[in-house]
């Protein structure tokens, strides 16, 4: 989470050809397209007339979706780590120039010369950032927008899915000319997907004791004084939905809501799940939100503060991202072991 979600539709399509949608186009061959591609991505139309060879990844979550694609390649500049780099991504990570800690001004993107500019957030594309998407395609680049992150809420789709992550994967390696590796990244990812919630089914109903019932979760990403959680239609959503869970504050129609204590010692969560942040802000990482949740004389009363069930994910895999499927895992463990 950067500041707020919102989700848009996406459709790609061949120059002489349709679809419908959110399939992408269909390569001749492993070594791109045979036609130009035609995006029209968050209502932005994109022409890209060969796979990209110096793009851009705007931020960490668009990286490692690049990295785990095998394009580092292909790739002239970085931005914006939020979270140490995945160790398997980490030897490809290195060879891709870093552009600026946050994001990079307008100057240091076009200094670069990229011919693609991809990032899952819309702030990237923010005036004091990269530049407009707009702009950027003024100059020839094709930008390329998450369709979780569109600009206008009017394109927006409305619930992150695990499908829906994986149709972005797919559309980068579309875009990239290399097909085959998307699909076979999809499937490792829905593999551990279906591991995870295969594991988790049969442990559910003891957490609670209700029967029929699965536990409820709240998804704590920041914050001490004003508690930043998760609402309705986002990755923990997702998550609790696979694992038989229920997130907690599912009924607020915001996907981070700003939450207050009392009203979360009202739901008194089953479990509570905690971002891992390395920002260095006030409620940022796991263990100042765990000590927090002990010694407040609110939420050190709550049964999953008590009871030690709280579970901690990296903050970028609550984000829609490659890491959601080691959210869904880290979860599913963890419930797990509460009812042994």
């Amino acid at each position: 989470m950067k500041t707020v979600f919102i989700t848009a539709g996406l459709c790609v399509v061949l120059a002489a050809t349709g679809c419908s949608g959110s399939e992408a186009a269909t390569p001749s061959g492993p070594t791109g397209p045979a036609s130009p591609v035609q995006l029209t991505n968050c209502g932005l139309p994109l022409g890209i007339g060969a796979p990209p060879k110096r793009s851009i990844a705007l931020e960490q979550n668009a990286t490692e979706i690049m990295l785990s694609l095998g394009l580092a390649d292909r790739m002239v500049g970085t931005s914006y780590q939020t979270d140490p780099v995945l160790p398997q991504l980490r030897s490809a990570y290195e060879q891709v120039p870093v552009l600026a800690k946050l994001y990079p001004s307008r100057e240091a993107v076009r200094a670069a010369n990229p011919d693609f500019v991809y990032s899952t957030y819309s702030s990237a594309y923010a005036p004091d950032a990269a530049g407009s998407r707009a702009d950027l395609v003024k100059l020839g680049v094709p930008a390329y927008l998450s369709p979780f992150a569109c600009e206008n809420a009017a394109d927006a789709i409305p619930t992150v899915s695990f499908d829906r992550i994986f149709s972005e994967i797919r559309d980068i390696a579309t875009v990239f000319g290399v097909p085959e590796r998307g699909e076979k990244l999809i499937r490792e990812q829905q593999g551990r997907l279906d591991t995870a919630g295969q594991r988790v089914h049969t442990a559910v109903p003891s957490t609670t004791g209700q029967s029929g019932a699965g536990p409820s979760l709240l998804w704590y990403y920041s914050g001490t004084t004003t508690p930043y959680v998760a609402g309705h239609g986002g990755v923990p959503d997702a998550v609790s939905s696979l694992l038989g869970a229920r997130n907690a504050f599912t009924d607020v129609s915001q996907k981070w809501p700003a939450g207050n204590w009392e009203e979360i010692a009202r739901r008194n969560p089953d479990v509570i799940v905690v971002a891992d942040l390395t920002r260095g802000g006030d409620g940022d990482s796991a263990q100042s939100k765990i000590d927090f949740l002990r010694r407040n004389p609110v939420t050190s009363k709550l049964d999953a503060v008590v009871g030690g069930r709280v579970i901690t994910v990296s903050g970028s895999s609550m984000d829609p991202s490659i890491r959601s499927v080691e959210a869904a895992e880290l979860v599913a463990a963890g419930l797990r072991g509460f009812v042994r």
